[in-house]
């Protein structure tokens, strides 16, 4: 059991290890895509700077020289047809280039759709470019390019995509470990219920043949068959796990009140058992008996060794707000520790020195995945006791 734990315990590693070598990977594209970025940022602003001097050089130039073409070829060079770019003359008269203004605006309205666009722009923290006209300073606003923008907002995708990888591959890992799970269970369960079936027909035999014997007392013979049942009952219930359970409507009452009476002569008389049904004529649960009744020995048996033989446990059923059966099971041993709350019903954890730690799991996996039902620790007190609920469809 203990190789099994380290096991289980190393895939968790595993999928830790991973799952941070995606984020490392992620933040990694973050960081090299936003130097990227930035470096894309500066060159965008010279080339908004450039565009600027180019424009000031040829406001101000006498228009007769001909190195007036040579700036219409700097302008021509730099115009851009993604950076959005607001132009303030000295008068606060805007123009834009690279902004989509509504159709069928007046000047006065062009002016004010421009006034939010220029508020927009300056979010974009580009500080704007000055222009000395010598007389009067103009302003050149400008924002951020749409491929820029793609480019801010890639890494968060691409991490997002390693985080979604990442998590596929840890329900991928995590479902093959339960699948791996399920087909010990069930290939252990099968094995046992073939091991079981040569000597349970030979004690068959041999209470058959004590019964017609006169020299052995008919209640030893009774209870020896009653052993024998039993064993029946077990080898039952490791052939149904891994199949499908037929279910059918049982009596909850009697099959818990008969498991009782079964119990209660095979365990420490100082334990006194109680059952309190506060169902209102709604006794019949769909359940397959056999494993419905190994659930409630695992809960119980593991009550008695908590309480060490001494003790009350008590049984309640009710019918909850949302029509479901629920069955508390309360004992008044030493509790469960609140670091150990979340590991009760983990394959192998056990506080016994003996346990095997699966008595729980086998019994929350016979409800939830056979019965589709709810088995948790409803409440748990250190040196108080614990009540175990179980919740099935009436």
């Amino acid at each position: 059991m203990i190789l099994s734990v380290d096991i289980y315990s190393r895939n968790t590693w595993w999928k830790v290890a991973f799952l941070g070598f995606c984020l490392i990977v992620g933040i990694f594209s973050l960081y090299f895509t936003d130097k990227i970025v930035s470096k894309l940022e500066e060159r965008e602003k010279q080339q908004i700077e450039l565009y600027a001097e180019s424009l000031k050089y040829t406001m101000t130039s006498d228009p007769n020289q001909d190195v007036n073409f040579f700036f219409e070829k700097i302008k021509k060079s730099n115009e851009n047809n993604t950076i959005p770019i607001i132009h303030k003359d000295g008068t606060g008269y805007l123009t834009a280039k690279n902004i989509e203004m509504p159709e069928g605006l007046s000047s006065e309205g062009k002016q004010t759709f421009l006034q939010k666009e220029l508020q927009e722009i300056i979010r974009d923290d580009n500080p704007p470019i000055e222009l000395d006209m010598t007389l009067h300073k103009e302003y050149i606003y400008f924002g951020n390019s749409r491929l820029l923008d793609l480019l801010r907002y890639y890494p968060l995708f691409q991490l997002a995509v390693v985080l979604v990888f990442g998590l596929a591959a840890y329900l991928f890992f995590d479902a093959s470990r339960r699948s791996e799970q399920n087909q010990v269970w069930v290939g252990l369960a099968k094995e046992t219920a073939h091991q079981l079936g040569t000597p349970l027909s030979s004690l068959t035999a041999w209470v058959e043949y004590f019964k017609s014997d006169p020299q052995y007392d008919p209640e030893i013979v009774k209870e020896l068959e009653k052993d024998v049942i039993r064993l029946d009952i077990i080898t039952t219930r490791f052939s149904n796990i891994g199949s499908i359970p037929v279910l059918k409507p049982e009596n909850i009452i009697e099959t818990i009140e008969t498991f009782m009476s079964y119990l209660q002569k095979r365990i420490s008389t100082k334990v006194v058992f109680s059952l309190d049904n506060q169902l209102n004529q709604r006794n019949t649960v769909n359940v397959n008996r056999y494993l419905f009744e190994w659930v409630i020995e695992n809960i119980c048996k593991n009550a008695v060794d908590a309480m060490g033989g001494v003790g009350s446990l008590k049984i309640t059923l009710s019918e909850t707000k949302n029509n479901k059966i629920a069955i508390d099971i309360k004992d008044s041993g030493k509790g469960i520790s609140k670091q150990n709350l979340s590991k009760v019903f983990d394959p192998g954890f056990s506080t016994k020195k003996r346990g095997w730690g699966l008595g729980l799991t086998l019994a929350k996996r016979i409800i939830e995945n056979y019965h589709d039902g709810k088995l948790f620790v409803k409440q748990s007190e250190l040196n108080k006791g614990t009540t175990f609920r179980i919740l099935l469809d009436a």
